[in-house]
């Protein structure tokens, strides 16, 4: 049949099995907009900026594992998302954006909001495309999503000129290709080497990151932790893929992590990294890093191993096949005496928290609590973040969404509304610090008028929390440019924007105010005001050894 780029587009997203699409729209896009006003079968949710939808397609991905898909127009539109793409791309997210540009007899003309999106996003997609001729549209977008769910996941973007979306060519209707992990570069002299190590080993310990989630391969890796007997620590990246209630859990490794967990690394003989890049904030001074231990890497990315950390061995593939393929291969462990240590520092060094009036430890497990760890949980960046991972209990995958590899603060807000479009069954809870929620409290206006029924949970300290408690213990108490200490009331601008607003300000008014949120059936937004100087603990400084971690009593000492 004949039909138009636009045309093209809609087709294409609905043979991709596409339900949502997260945007905003402007002139160069409307023909796309056009077409996709006949198809409502195609929900689009209209964010209050691009970035918002961004997030949102983000969001959307993490939760159900599917592609999120998000549409601006060209100029200001396009370089909107660039954050969000940027996120996605850091953490290994499946998106594609696509944008409209100029014509093509304006490109390259300065002409009226015409940029390059194309190379101003090469550094941070994992492909993307410029269609200028509408023969190639549509099977550039089939390239596109075969990209972005293939290999090590990624977002592409796609840029189509507007005189492509209103010309017309023949298009004939495909199914999708499928994808299939390549087990090719699986080797079996990899998998009989890991083999020896773990037989060798005598204290292993087992590292996990987000790459097991993307896989799927919880099932496999509870019965790899199971038959090597062996602790488990995780990134943040990687919550949920083995279940924080399990009693070989041992708590997130670096820079915020447990006590027990960097410790348990620092005396390992053997460390097995599933899925996880070693980041800077995992492995501190790398020099010093697990240094008893012989390491074996399992990623589907050859370009992270040795990257950071130098390994002793590795196996090339897909978490979920290379597991199915090892797990058969090795012998049920039993290291009592090792997993006795581990418990011991768990006894020694506990996750703790001032339990005197309103903190963020103590909003966080309330959360867990009320919702019996069935909630999907989104948040920005900073200390709230960091109390996030440490005491919500996450025995799933995909219910702990957060920007761990950018840092992007206003990611939560448009993430927690994707993941609720994805799961509507679900509760979402974004959990955020004020200086995040000014980022993208805009959103809120879409929540409200989409109905999308999140919860915001602002921890609130009037000030910018983790750059503040630098500023405390590495600079003197210089509190340069953190504090926040304004009239800005967000339980007005909640309320202004369509949601429901509760202040917080007593520990003993959490709760109610919660149970009244989850009552309420619309988005809703918890002000909860704690102490300007409460801190994340324990905490190792940047670049020092990650059995330095040093908590409260440390400092008091």
């Amino acid at each position: 049949m004949i039909l138009s780029g636009a045309e093209i587009v809609i087709a294409c997203l609905k043979e991709q099995g596409v339900d949502t699409v997260f945007g905003y729209p402007g002139g160069a896009i409307l023909n796309i907009y056009d077409a996709l006003y006949k198809h409502p079968e195609i929900r689009h949710i209209l964010t209050s900026h691009e970035q918002g939808a961004s997030h949102a397609a983000d969001g959307y991905a993490r939760a159900s594992g599917k592609v999120g898909v998000c549409f601006a127009t060209s100029g200001p539109g396009a370089t909107n998302l660039v954050t969000g793409i940027a996120t996605a791309y850091m953490d290994s997210i499946p998106m594609v954006a696509i944008t409209c540009n100029v014509g093509t007899s304006l490109l390259g003309k300065d002409s009226f909001q015409e940029v390059d999106i194309a190379g101003i996003t090469i550094p941070v997609t994992k492909h993307n495309f410029i269609v200028k001729d509408v023969k190639d549209l549509a099977a550039v977008i089939r390239r596109a999503f075969k990209i972005a769910r293939s290999g090590r996941p990624g977002p592409v973007l796609i840029d189509v000129t507007k005189d492509a979306t209103a010309n017309e060519t023949e298009y004939v209707s495909e199914v999708p290709e499928a994808v299939f992990p390549d087990n090719t570069t699986i080797k079996e002299k990899d998998l009989q080497e890991a083999v020896r190590l773990i037989d060798e080993a005598k204290k292993p310990m087992i590292f996990v990151g987000g790459g097991a989630i993307a896989s799927n391969a919880s099932k496999e890796l509870l019965e790899f932790a199971e038959k090597l007997h062996a602790p488990v620590c995780d990134t943040l990246m990687g919550k949920g893929a083995f279940s924080g209630e399990h009693p070989l859990y041992a708590g997130m490794l670096g820079m915020h992590g447990t006590k027990y967990a960097n410790f348990g690394v620092s005396k390992c003989d053997l460390l097995v990294t599933v899925g996880a890049r070693f980041s800077d904030r995992v492995f501190g001074d790398a020099s010093r890093f697990a240094t008893h231990a012989r390491i074996l890497q399992i990623d589907v990315d050859p370009a992270e191993i040795n990257k950071n950390i130098l390994v002793n061995a590795s196996i090339i593939g897909d978490v979920k096949e290379v597991l199915k393929k090892l797990n058969p291969l090795v012998a049920q462990k039993e290291h009592g005496e090792w997993i006795a240590y581990i418990d011991d520092l768990k006894t020694r060094f506990p996750l703790k928290y001032n339990e005197e009036g309103l903190t963020g430890p103590y909003i966080v497990e309330q959360i867990y609590k009320e919702t019996n760890g069935d909630a999907v949980i989104c948040t920005e960046v900073g200390q709230h973040q960091m109390w996030a991972a440490q005491y919500f209990k996450y025995r799933s995958p995909r219910t702990f969404l957060t920007s761990g590899g950018l840092g992007t603060m206003g990611y939560g807000l448009g993430a927690s509304m994707g993941a609720k479009t994805a799961l509507p069954d679900k509760r979402v809870i974004n959990i955020a610090g004020d200086g995040c929620f000014r980022m993208n409290m805009n959103e809120l206006a879409t929540a409200a008028r989409c109905n999308i029924p999140i919860i915001e949970v602002v921890i609130n300290n009037h000030v910018l929390g983790m750059v503040r408690q630098w500023q405390n213990l590495f600079y003197e108490g210089r509190y340069s440019a953190t504090i926040l200490n304004d009239k800005a009331d967000f339980v007005k601008v909640a309320e202004a924007l369509g949601c429901k607003g509760i202040r917080v300000t007593k520990k003993e008014e959490f709760i109610p105010a919660l149970r009244e949120a989850f009552a309420h059936g619309g988005p809703v937004l918890l002000d909860c005001q704690i102490d300007s100087d409460d801190k994340v603990f324990p905490m190792v400084p940047a670049g020092a050894p990650i059995e330095n971690a040093f908590d409260q009593d440390d400092l008091a000492k």
